[in-house]
């Protein structure tokens, strides 16, 4: 049933403005519509919806990801762009700079102005 439709990320911000700035500007991603509470934004052959809720950031867990084919080129752009990577301590991993590796995942984790947290991963 819903195994040959697309997904797409929902992600709750509180101030659109500073969202547009974020996603537009640091992550690079480019409106394909909009709701009336919010900007969806294409991604690859995704979209993300980004809309306004009081509950924003609240989600303490990885609210969405994107597959990379090179992490340390991504993460290296993205720094360049002042995004801040999140360093975890997972058991069995190791970190080589932002970058955790996990049995031959890399992966890193980073926050928007609203606390949601996000991820890139490379297999």
């Amino acid at each position: 049933m819903l195994s040959d439709s697309n997904i797409s990320a929902v992600l709750a911000v509180k101030d659109m403005e500073k969202a547009k700035e974020f996603y537009e500007g640091k992550l690079g991603l480019k409106p394909d519509g909009t709701d009336p509470d919010g900007i969806y934004y294409k991604s690859g052959n995704t979209q993300v919806l980004v809309y306004v809720s009081q509950f924003a950031g609240t989600n303490q867990a990885t609210s969405a990801g994107w597959k990379v084919d090179d992490i340390e080129a991504t993460v290296a752009e993205l720094s360049e762009k002042g995004v801040k990577f999140e360093h975890y301590d997972f058991p069995g991993s190791k970190r080589e700079g932002d970058v955790h590796v996990l049995e031959g995942v890399k992966a890193a984790w980073f926050k928007d102005p609203d606390g949601n947290i996000l991820a890139i991963d490379q297999v």
